[in-house]
């Protein structure tokens, strides 16, 4: 008999929800996007110039989705609820500018510039573009200004959407995440390795350095949350830089430029440890003691405005990052020995 598990947002995760839309070859929901272009007319000095804009099914409600796991295999399905909500969340939270390719490979020059769910089976946009899609998807027209992509999409190299993101399992089903052996163990060398970093910038830090701040209220939050869940079990998570970081977070505190650095090195990496599932798990409010994904997406934009992000090197010493890599369901720095 198979096994066939309801996904559905969970309210009091922040992370709950689609965080990214990644153009695929092989799209789990089997149902390809098409590639519109201008209609040939005049247009002042520009003349059948392509729009570059994709429309597909991001979600298709009650569609079941095969899923391998490592005992058995199984389906997952999202309700007409659910698709609802997750496109809601998906623009609240900003996240139209976020897109890789074959969700391993984070993309720039992507942007969804449309998105709705089908109400009308006769008189919706998409019946245009024939596609016969159930009451309740969700659809989505992504802009591509990036020229890569957009030739791989003429070539037929890539043919649909997928979504990223965070979901709770309505039934008790395969739980994809890291064991909390292994993680308490790698996440002990990780805490340990931020806390030499700390004590020897201090050591040698003997100048005024410029403070940002201004970071997002939901970062601040994730501490919060963070150094509630710690308490309740007894402080036994994170080291004394962990908690620090914490409390500067929840005091809305500036950062220098290297502990700007650090916090989106420690984050890039410890996002493999964080499991919305397993909420006293220390992998999980370590991460949220540092600000959580929040955070991460913040110093990432920060520095990359500062022309700093290329500095920074979110692997362990000996390595370096090419790109992420999909763990667990959750896209982590691939580091690879550097040569």
């Amino acid at each position: 008999m198979e096994r066939i598990i309801e996904l559905i947002i969970d309210e009091e995760n922040e992370f709950s929800g689609i965080e990214a839309i990644s153009v695929v070859e092989n799209p789990a929901i089997e149902e390809d996007f098409v590639a519109l272009k201008e209609h040939k007319e005049i247009k002042l000095a520009e003349v059948d110039k392509e729009k570059r804009i994709l429309m597909g099914a991001a979600l298709i409600p009650n569609k079941k989705i095969f899923r391998s796991g490592e005992e058995e295999d199984y389906y997952i399905f999202f309700s007409e609820e659910t698709v609802r909500k997750a496109s809601e969340l998906f623009l609240m939270n900003g996240n139209q500018n976020n897109s890789t390719l074959e969700h391993n490979i984070e993309l720039e020059g992507m942007s969804v510039v449309e998105s709705w769910i089908i109400e009308d089976e006769k008189r919706d946009k998409s019946r245009k573009y024939d596609f016969d899609l159930p009451i309740g998807t969700w659809m989505v027209s992504m802009k591509v200004n990036n020229d890569e992509i957009w030739n791989q999409v003429k070539a037929g190299e890539i043919k649909g959407f997928s979504i990223e993101g965070y979901f709770a399992d309505k039934m008790d089903g395969p739980k994809e995440s890291i064991s909390e052996s292994f993680c308490s163990e790698c996440l002990d060398e990780l805490n340990a390795e931020y806390d030499l970093l700390e004590a020897i910038e201090l050591l040698s830090e003997d100048v005024e350095l410029e403070s940002y701040g201004g970071y997002p209220e939901s970062a601040s939050n994730n501490a919060k949350l963070g150094i509630k869940r710690n308490k309740e079990l007894g402080n036994k998570c994170a080291t004394l830089v962990g908690k620090t970081r914490a409390r500067q977070l929840e005091r809305k505190e500036k950062f220098t430029l290297p502990t700007l650095k650090r916090i989106y090195s420690y984050l890039s990496r410890a996002a493999e440890y964080y499991n919305p599932s397993k909420p006293e798990a220390c992998g999980t409010i370590s991460y949220l003691l540092w600000g959580g994904k929040s955070m991460l997406n913040w110093t990432k934009s920060k520095l990359k405005g500062l022309e700093e992000l290329e500095d920074v090197n979110p692997c362990q010493e000996g390595y370096e990052m090419v790109g992420f890599k999909n763990k667990n369901g959750r896209k982590v720095p691939n580091c690879v020995p550097k040569q």
